[in-house]
């Protein structure tokens, strides 16, 4: 079990239950699929929390040897601590994973719950994997 972390959805019991060893981590990644994760945007038109997919930025930072990674989140609850370092990033949407994937650039990593203790990075290979994995 991982120190303080109490899971409040169904996402961070899997999760959890992942980084514990009593779920695999395909039955994991099957899951994580079709589940919705918040993605922390920037919208040219803030409206408390609301945004519209057309104008949104998602949150990315890069690392020490200039690769992007995508923030994510299991909840807007967990993002709250982490995102006051980023102004403009006040809204977000929830969506599926899946879609979230779709969409995400070659060469991109993804951190989920990013500086928590039950949280996940997939490399760029792995994003790139899921996705030819996936049914078109």
């Amino acid at each position: 079990m991982q120190d303080d972390f109490e899971a409040r959805n169904e996402l961070e019991e899997k999760l959890l239950a992942a980084q514990d060893g009593r779920l695999s981590s395909e039955r994991f990644m099957e899951y994580l699929m079709d589940t919705q994760v918040f993605m922390p945007v920037r919208d040219s038109i803030a409206i408390e929390g609301f945004t519209s997919h057309s104008k949104a930025m998602p949150l990315t930072l890069k690392t020490e040897d200039g690769r992007e990674v995508l923030v994510l989140f299991t909840s807007p609850e967990r993002s709250r601590e982490f995102m006051q370092d980023f102004p403009g990033y006040d809204g977000g949407l929830l969506a599926e994973f899946k879609w979230v994937l779709e969409r995400t650039g070659s060469g991109t990593a993804i951190a989920i719950n990013p500086d928590r203790s039950v949280g996940m990075d997939l490399e760029p290979e792995m994003i790139e994997q899921l996705k030819s994995n996936q049914p078109h």
